[in-house]
């Protein structure tokens, strides 16, 4: 017989209740509701201070009065952080539970017991009780270090110089890992603008400063002279749920911009301590307004990813953040494609520079006119393992050797009902029967057809456009066991 060391015992994460530790983080979550809401009505209290009252009483009120929200800042973004902490933690007790099942389900049908004190026979439940437990440790004591860390009282940084607006994510991390978690903790109570966007700061840190901000966003453009876009105004309060759901992996904001039609970049999953990443672009007329069903799909892979391969988290991605053709007569031209490109290139140089302990499998997928992004910025240096193209109008390239991922790297697939594939460069307009693609896409080559030289694989031939995310289809457990580094 076998025994199997660990700090967390067979018997203790038998017992264990993933879904406790979700509760909890959720109390968290909404103690930080509470707090906003409480924060909020200083700012106009301070106001009404001023306006019915003067001298060095008011100004000494005044000042307390801002002195007090910024307290309840701080402890708002503590209730997050310990909302982050405890969501990480139930998610790895959730695959650790599905492995220990599997080592349970194992030595069943090989005639073995696990008994009482984790004992069994060497062979495949062992192995696989053994990854539970070392999943389930590896969680615990991760979590009982960083719940350690927020014992802070913050203090202004002293240190070196801020990183200007040319540094590269690398430098930006190695100036933010200078800080001390006061230091840290400081700018993002006080500055969060400054923070949020910085490719190269932790996810878990920006989430923190773009919620401050989502809150703010909504609040200005509620009370704007100008009425607010009703698109962009729906689209954060979308949002705003969707991060304060309790459904589902927790959200991380990474980025938020409200102008235009609106940008926001969210992760499912905090990638920096995922081993699998998978960075979704999507396509025409994606906006803040109809974040809802991207963020359905991206969601769907990771989940996916957890069902196949529970020995290791997997993190997905909504990479909305380039200005995504609104009309067909602005899809027709790649500029849009083109200026997103860049962004793309540094955000995962972003992912890689924030990324704790051994380095993430990248994988990047482009959906529809989002795969143009992907493949322009694949032709430079794009951060990323691996490359997937669905639904695409071309990738700008017409070959696989044009790209900066080797072809074995590189997938595709389209689906035969999908439209997109009869997107043609076909200036006399001659007809074509229906279901009669062509190699010829309007972006270049289809990357789809063999010829191109990507690894294709398949997809329900009834699934349109935005069939390759339905849920017990073929072409969702291919994008699942891309994103954990193996074949379709």
């Amino acid at each position: 017989m076998t025994v199997l060391p660990a700090r967390v015992t067979y018997t203790r994460l038998r017992a264990t209740d993933p879904a406790r530790w979700s509760a909890a983080a959720l109390a968290w979550r909404r103690w930080a509701a509470l707090l906003g809401v409480l924060a909020g009505e200083f700012g106009p209290l301070a106001a009404k201070v001023r306006a019915a009252w003067s001298g060095a009483a008011a100004e000494a009120a005044a000042a307390r009065l801002g002195t007090v929200r910024r307290r309840l800042v701080l402890v708002r973004l503590l209730c997050w952080r310990a909302d982050q902490i405890l969501s990480e933690f139930a998610a790895a007790l959730t695959r650790a539970r599905a492995l220990l099942d599997r080592a349970r389900a194992t030595a069943r049908a090989t005639g073995l017991t696990i008994d009482d004190a984790g004992r069994v026979a060497p062979g495949p439940a062992a192995a696989e009780l053994a990854t539970a437990l070392h999943v389930a440790g590896t969680a615990d004591q991760g979590a009982a270090a960083r719940l350690a860390e927020l014992a802070v009282t913050p203090a202004a940084p002293d240190g070196p110089d801020r990183p200007d607006c040319t540094a590269t994510p690398a430098r930006v991390r190695q100036w933010w890992a200078g800080l001390s978690p006061a230091q840290r903790m400081w700018l993002l109570a006080t500055e969060p603008g400054a923070v949020a966007g910085l490719d190269g700061v932790p996810v878990a840190d920006r989430d923190l400063a773009n919620r401050l901000l989502l809150a703010d966003r909504r609040d200005r453009l509620r009370h704007a002279a100008a009425a607010p876009d009703a698109g962009t105004l729906r689209g954060l309060d979308r949002l705003a749920d969707r991060l304060a759901d309790e459904r589902g992996p927790r959200a991380y904001l990474i980025g938020l911009d409200v102008s235009g039609d609106g940008r926001a970049v969210v992760a499912l999953g905090d990638p920096d301590r995922a081993a699998n990443v998978l960075t979704h672009v999507p396509g025409m007329t994606a906006d803040l307004a109809g974040l809802g069903g991207e963020l359905t799909r991206a969601e769907r892979v990771a989940a996916r990813a957890g069902e196949l391969g529970p020995e290791a988290a997997t993190s997905s991605v909504l990479w909305l953040d380039y200005d995504a053709p609104d009309f067909l007569h602005e899809a027709w031209s790649a500029r849009q494609a083109e200026a997103g490109a860049s962004g793309l290139r540094r955000f995962q140089e972003g992912l890689r520079a924030t990324h704790e302990g051994p380095a993430a499998r990248q994988t990047v997928l482009g959906h529809s006119y989002g795969s143009l992004v992907v493949g322009k910025a694949a032709t430079g240096a794009l951060d990323a393992d691996r490359v997937v193209f669905v639904g695409s109008p071309g990738v700008g390239v017409d070959s696989v050797r044009q790209l900066g991922v080797p072809a074995d790297r590189v997938f595709a697939s389209t689906s035969l009902s999908d439209p997109i594939q009869h997107l043609a460069v076909n200036p006399v307009r001659v007809p074509r029967p229906p279901l009669m693609p062509t190699e010829k896409l309007w972006f270049g080559h289809d990357p789809s057809d063999p010829a191109f030289g990507a690894r294709v694989f398949g997809s329900q031939w009834d699934g349109g456009h935005l069939g390759y995310w339905e849920p017990g289809r073929p072409a969702l457990d291919a994008l699942a066991r891309i994103t954990l580094g193996g074949t379709p």
